[in-house]
């Protein structure tokens, strides 16, 4: 029986992320069941409507009562436990639990394989949220790993002038297919860019963003890492520079853009394993270039 306004959901299928990869490194002390990228289906629920439904779930969980929580945004409640990361077992079991108000029904004919990216397409959703894009303007998304990957996707949905870049061939070519403009690292990284949005997942990426980005852009940091970087915070005053985090998005647009096939996720799916196989999971996510790697409990 799941705790009150909780709901018991059977996991079907979670993803690993970069952030699953941090944690193992040291990444916010956690310590339990990893995990934030799920599908499942509600098998116990005091609100009997949920049970059998087919859900996502918003990974962050406020205390209900700071002003955050109140106005409805618990993603920076500074209680909030976060689903596989801080304070909250995860996704990497047969079976999680969740607040009923975090939970989100996933439309039909959205398959398990497709509504398991909700969560980090709407991570890439919140830069639009963040941020407006006007045609002219001149973005570059470095990192061609899955979050760059669907972050460059959403950002062309604003027509700006884009560019991703990476290091892998092979993953470019998914967004050179899609019409997406790509360039490789070793050919140099784009200068006097209007927005540099980091997803590279590693510590060098902030450095590679100020040399890339014009005076008075705008960089937007979406990777999570273990371990500090030096920062030149004197050349973001002098050239006063606009630095913006960015972290979960929301759930609402992500599903939408997968039910209209607004975003392509499947060619990012590199693998599936079964839960008794998790640890070789990890181990072909964390291998340099390696695309999404799933867990299916069942």
């Amino acid at each position: 029986m799941p705790p009150p306004g909780e709901a018991l959901v059977r996991v079907r299928l979670a993803g690993i992320c970069n952030t699953d990869l941090e944690l193992l490194r040291g990444y916010k002390g956690f310590a339990g069941i990893p995990g934030h990228e799920f599908v499942g289906v509600v098998e116990d629920c005091e609100e009997a409507g949920w049970i059998g439904r087919r859900v996502v779930g918003e990974i962050n969980c406020g205390c209900g009562a700071c002003p955050g929580c109140l106005t409805g945004d618990p993603r920076h409640c500074p209680g909030r436990r976060t689903l596989g990361i801080s304070g909250r077992d995860g996704a990497f079991a047969e079976f999680l639990t969740l607040p009923v108000a975090n939970l989100r029904p996933v439309p039909e004919g959205v398959p398990d394989e497709v509504a398991v990216f909700t969560e980090p397409v709407a991570a890439a959703v919140e830069v639009l949220e963040q941020l407006h894009l006007a045609p002219s303007d001149r973005v570059a998304v470095l990192g061609d790993g899955k979050l760059g990957l669907l972050v460059a996707q959403v950002l062309a949905w604003s027509g700006c002038d884009l560019v991703a870049v990476g290091r892998h061939p092979q993953k470019l070519a998914i967004l050179q297919a899609m019409g997406i403009p790509t360039r490789l690292e070793e050919q140099g990284v784009p200068e006097d860019q209007d927005v540099v949005v980091e997803a590279t997942g590693s510590l060098p990426g902030v450095q590679q963003a100020l040399k890339a980005v014009r005076t008075r852009g705008r960089i937007v940091l979406k990777s999570t890492v273990a371990g500090s970087a030096p920062l030149d915070l004197s050349s973001v005053v002098v050239r006063e520079l606009t630095l913006i985090g960015s972290r979960c998005g929301p759930f609402g647009p992500a599903l939408r853009a997968l039910a209209a096939g607004r975003v392509r996720v499947e060619p990012l799916i590199q693998s599936i394993h079964p839960l008794s196989q998790a640890l070789e999971a990890f181990a072909e996510a964390g291998r340099r270039g390696a695309l999404k790697v799933l867990i299916r409990p069942a």
